[in-house]
């Protein structure tokens, strides 16, 4: 347990604490409240990774590569049952090649060309505020109709993200402040080397390479901030993490902030939390991707992290992703709205049986009564259009 550690997310450090503690995954799984598959598929997650390190003592792997190396491969001579000699060849880890990468683009927002005010819509209404939620794009995903019945690829997220969008803000109240809240996994994959998920190294099923991924996912956004700036005075951006883009979603911050350095009527959501709010008079709006924690762990969460706004407020929401389907429910103090996605399934989850109903929905707040209107949309109705 000790050698893994040095290997786990925060999540998977919590799993084993409660093993530790309780003696068992089944005991862990019940002291935490969620399944025991939920603690088995966590640890075969965390051993898996450790491997891909080199430590695997079952596999007699005990010598973790160097930081910045992943295990490539490990040849092993037995004699008499014990292990004799052992080959470990070790290539560049593509976690240290990311960080690299962030760093660059990072570096490169300093020098990025600021983009030019746009004019401002004349007649908007103080009181209420629009929240556009995307959530779960998965730019980047190829999914086949015959496996999960739609097709999604990187032309068709970027008509149906756009053109969803689109409607879904000429649907809405003329509102002086919105909230672009992209709450994750926008992107289906953070590697430039291989199509994984980062935090458990999950096979993908990608669209193209990387480079061309991305230019897609920034003409969406572009388009989606443009969208916007014509009709709302105001325009608060979000580009939250989310599993499938932990190290992506920095990188879009930084750039976005850049971009719009010159434009006073955008605001970006800067947090190097998972845990993101905006006061609207006495509502208070939050966001949680969803992977870190569950809906119901919300409200005290956010109470606890932003005690000054919850103080202020009457009226308070939060809204996650991840689960691809819509649930709203009422908890201690907060309404928890889960918001389902504009992608097609995927293999996996098509093959895991699970299903939803495809959409986006505008949520108008109020600064005094909260929640007061909603708008959805359906890929079906760019059909119709």
């Amino acid at each position: 347990m000790k050698e893994l550690r040095s290997y786990a997310t925060p999540r998977q450090l919590e799993y084993l604490d409660a093993i530790e503690v309780h003696g068992s995954n089944r005991k862990a799984a019940k002291a935490m409240g969620v399944h025991r598959t939920a603690v088995d598929r966590t640890m075969e997650a965390l051993k898996t990774k450790a491997a891909r390190h080199g430590w695997s003592p079952a596999h007699d792997l005990t010598h973790p590569v160097a930081p910045g190396q992943r295990l490539k491969g490990a040849s092993t001579l037995y004699k008499d049952g014990k292990v004799a000699l052992q080959w470990v060849k070790s290539s560049a880890d593509d976690v240290a090649q990311e960080a690299a990468l962030q760093a660059a683009l990072l570096a490169m927002a300093e020098d990025m060309p600021r983009l030019a005010p746009v004019v401002s819509p004349i007649v908007t209404a103080p009181h209420l505020c629009n929240v556009y939620t995307l959530t779960d794009s998965h730019v980047g995903m190829l999914a086949w109709h015959r496996e999960g019945g739609d097709d999604w690829d990187l032309k068709i997220a970027e008509k149906v993200l756009i053109g969803c969008f689109e409607q879904m803000v000429m649907s809405s109240p003329q509102a002086t402040t919105c909230v672009v809240a992209q709450l994750g996994d926008f992107l289906h994959y953070d590697s430039a080397l291989s199509a994984e998920t980062p935090m458990h190294g999950h096979s993908l099923d990608a669209d193209g390479r990387m480079p061309k991924m991305v230019k897609v996912a920034i003409r969406i956004l572009r388009r989606v901030i443009d969208i916007t700036l014509l009709k709302h005075e105001k325009v608060v951006l979000l580009l939250a993490e989310g599993n499938h883009d932990i190290s992506s979603s920095v990188w879009l911050r930084a750039m976005f902030s850049a971009l719009y350095e010159n434009e006073p009527r955008i605001e970006v959501i800067d947090s190097e939390l998972p845990y993101y709010v905006h006061q609207h008079g006495k509502t208070m709006l939050g966001w949680h991707h969803g992977h870190l924690k569950k809906n119901d762990q919300l409200p005290i969460l956010f109470a606890s992290q932003f005690p000054k706004i919850w103080g202020d407020t009457t009226k308070r929401y939060a809204h996650t992703g991840h689960r691809h389907h819509k649930e709203v429910k009422e908890h201690s103090g907060m309404t928890v709205q889960q918001h389902s996605t504009l992608a097609a399934r995927d293999a996996y989850a098509a093959r895991g049986g699970w299903t939803s109903e495809r959409g986006v929905e505008a949520v108008t707040y109020h600064t005094e009564y909260g929640q007061v209107g909603t708008v959805t949309i359906i890929p079906e109705m760019l059909e119709a259009a």
